[in-house]
């Protein structure tokens, strides 16, 4: 994901507060996030994943005027489509786990843009879905300074074959 822009917003800090249950009131409340270690109001972890909003080509996002696989076409919401499922060989492709590092908290004010590498690749045998095939995506968060704010990395696999039982 590469959002040129992604400015860090209180109300979008509140709302995202708010979406994953964290009533902590250094996320909201101005007065008292400045009698705290870091002195302002700052952003939950997993914030910089909201930046996707801003990235117009982040494939979860709908296109406007465009069908987009969560259109509740099928039951689960999903159109199966010629040719998808990105794993290639009848198999399926995951998001098998994510890692931040933070080298300062992101707060109001903020002014991040991304920019996303290929990161490590590697291969191991499964035993339902048979070669297992990971890589990660690297994904820099910068300030309005240039400063490398989060380093986030994500870590897909995809299997050969559909996992049997």
């Amino acid at each position: 994901m590469a959002a040129d822009k992604f400015p860090i917003e209180a109300g979008h800090i509140m709302m995202f507060a708010r979406s994953i249950g964290d009533a902590n009131e250094i996320y909201y409340d101005e007065d008292y996030a400045k009698s705290t270690e870091p002195g302002c109001t700052i952003a939950p972890p997993t914030f910089v994943q909201a930046s996707a909003q801003f990235d117009p080509n982040y494939f979860l996002r709908p296109k406007i005027g465009e069908e987009w696989f969560g259109s509740a076409k099928g039951p689960t919401g999903i159109t199966k489509r010629e040719g998808g499922g990105g794993g290639g060989g009848g198999g399926g492709g995951l998001h098998a786990e994510q890692h931040y590092v933070y080298h300062r908290q992101v707060k109001v004010g903020d002014i991040l843009s991304s920019s996303t590498k290929p990161g490590k690749s590697w291969e191991k045998e499964g035993r339902r879905g048979g070669k297992l095939k990971f890589s990660e995506s690297v994904t820099e968060y910068r300030d309005q300074e240039g400063e490398v704010v989060v380093t986030a990395t994500s870590v897909g696999v995809q299997t050969e074959k559909p996992a049997t039982s």
